[in-house]
């Protein structure tokens, strides 16, 4: 009994990764999401790097985050990733996983009514946080190993030079610049090896 409850865990497990894998290499990682907002935080440096009052810098950093779905569809276009995936069962879990990032708003807001020279870090934290599930959903620890850093490096950054916030945002668009360098290395590590495994 034990040995067959086992070889059903074994089964169901397999069948999880095979959705997994599925999603990522359909979807290739949702490298065009982070593709867009490597130019938005890009976007974001230069906004805290203008003569503006940090309340506006954090309005104009809020309302530039707009721009996110359009490039996404955009960039999505252009490498051809897929948005939705059809009888994958795990399909709107992702989703799901970028709505609640939407919890932590409420922190924003309070920054920006009481602390806005802190709006930048606040915003790259959760950016950064929010990244961890998608470690397990795409099966790539590239999410995993990014969703610390960008909240811990953006943290140092902020306790050792205050008064230059535009670094921040631009830290933030270097990480994410080279975590979707590290997804497409990943999508393409996972093609290689289906290819062999239908070889074998």
């Amino acid at each position: 009994m034990k040995t067959e409850s086992l070889s059903m865990g074994l089964r169901q497990t397999d069948l999880l990764d095979q959705w997994r894998i599925e999603l990522s290499i359909r979807c290739k990682n949702g490298v065009n999401f982070i593709l867009a907002a490597a130019l938005i935080w890009a976007g974001i440096a230069v906004i805290w790097n203008w003569e503006l009052s940090t309340y506006n810098q954090s309005i104009l950093t809020f309302s530039i985050s707009g721009l996110m779905l359009p490039l996404a569809w955009i960039f999505g276009k252009i490498l051809k990733t897929a948005w939705n995936v059809e009888g994958n069962p795990l399909n709107k879990v992702g989703l799901i996983f970028n709505l609640a990032q939407l919890f932590y708003f409420p922190f924003l807001f309070i920054l920006l009514g009481n602390k806005p020279e802190f709006f930048a870090l606040g915003y790259a934290i959760i950016t950064g946080a929010h990244f961890f599930p998608y470690a397990w959903y795409y099966k790539t620890n590239w999410f995993g190993v990014f969703a610390g850093l960008i909240p811990f490096g953006s943290w140092i950054l902020s306790n050792y030079f205050p008064e230059v916030i535009g670094l921040i945002p631009a830290f933030v668009s270097g990480c994410l610049g080279i975590l979707g360098l590290g997804l497409v290395r990943d999508y393409r590590l996972k093609i290689l090896q289906g290819n062999q495994t239908a070889i074998l």
